[in-house]
């Protein structure tokens, strides 16, 4: 064959394009291949923290791509699935967590899911006309919560203990939340609890009256994180900044819900609507309660460890709180990523 100019520049030109597509797909693939999924399940009338900055597209560009796999009924179920693989991530009260750490799964609390203070807490309702007026009311009677052995249960116990009375004098059922405030009303529990993350279930239930509050968790356990966004260790260390990532990105989320509450409660319902759940909760959604900054403070997690050890569930000095709150940076750095 002849060879021309011609041909050789039509070579040329192929071989470019055969380059540009052989670039193009590798570089699909490769970016395929950094993709992080993390799986997580959901809560009912709830939109966590990565939710929303997933919504607000702070992971836009990131790798990482979140994927609900459902829903959890409370923190322990969350934990059971995170422990087995299931997901990358659970949700859970405090000492659901350190039961599980104790319990042999090793977990790093990366960020405060929620917090309690005077704005955000969880509330122990009873009808208008119920007798019990206190905390020491409610020895011998029914109390309904989303789950047993996470933050509600555990806030009844202190809260019976501060009052010098046995810790398992009260009688815990489990409710899921959309039915707490109709087991009250239909006088099928004496006391429903409505926690933090429930602020969208206890909003409308209080609009619609006949309901009193007894106390809530800040008046027992002070200002404090009520749970935990939890990733196994091993995973942070495979996936370093995937992890500091996602960490970042969600209490950045955490600061946009505290000065944006309107544009929060927009997002909200639009979740909601899209999850087949009633949207006009939205507009209850007090607010995540975490201090600026979504961060953790050393009290958050050792303040239950001491009522473990109390308990006799851990030993002295078996748990550290700087153990167990995760610091992006520093395993980032560790790790070499």
């Amino acid at each position: 064959m002849k060879i021309t100019r011609r041909s050789l520049n039509s070579l040329a030109l192929h071989s470019a394009i055969a380059l540009l597509a052989t670039t193009t797909l590798f570089g699909a693939a490769k970016a395929a291949e950094e993709a992080t999924t993390i799986r997580f399940l959901g809560s009912h009338g709830g939109v966590s923290a990565h939710e929303l900055a997933e919504e607000l597209g702070y992971f836009e560009g990131t790798g990482i791509v979140l994927e609900n796999i459902g829903y959890a009924g409370g923190g322990p179920e969350s934990l059971f699935a995170l422990a087995s693989g299931s997901v990358e991530l659970g949700s859970a009260a405090t000492a659901a967590v350190l039961n599980s750490i104790a319990g042999g799964n090793d977990f790093v609390a990366a960020y405060p899911s929620n917090g309690i203070n005077a704005e955000v807490q969880s509330i122990f309702y009873v009808l208008e006309d119920s007798p019990i007026q206190s905390i020491k009311d409610i020895v011998g009677k029914t109390v309904a919560v989303n789950t047993l052995g996470a933050h509600l249960d555990y806030t009844v116990r202190e809260a019976l203990h501060a009052e010098g009375l046995a810790e398992n004098a009260a009688r815990l059922v489990v409710v899921p939340g959309p039915q707490l405030e109709q087991v009250l009303r239909s006088k099928q529990v004496d006391v429903s609890a409505f926690g933090y993350w429930q602020t969208t279930f206890e909003g409308a239930a209080r609009k619609v009256g006949g309901l009193r509050p007894i106390f809530g968790d800040t008046s027992v356990l002070g200002e404090i994180a009520g749970g935990f966004v939890v990733l196994r260790r091993d995973w942070t260390e495979e996936h370093p900044q995937a992890a500091k990532t996602f960490v970042d990105a969600s209490a950045k989320a955490l600061d946009f819900a505290r000065e944006n509450p309107d544009k929060t409660k927009e997002v909200l319902a639009r979740v909601l609507k899209e999850r087949g759940e009633n949207p006009e909760i939205a507009q209850y959604f007090a607010g995540y309660g975490v201090r600026p900054g979504g961060r953790a403070v050393d009290r958050d997690v050792q303040f239950w460890i001491d009522v473990l050890v109390r308990e006799g569930k851990l030993s002295e000095g078996q748990l550290k709180a700087e153990d167990i709150l995760y610091a992006p940076a520093a395993e980032t750095v560790a790790s070499g990523g």
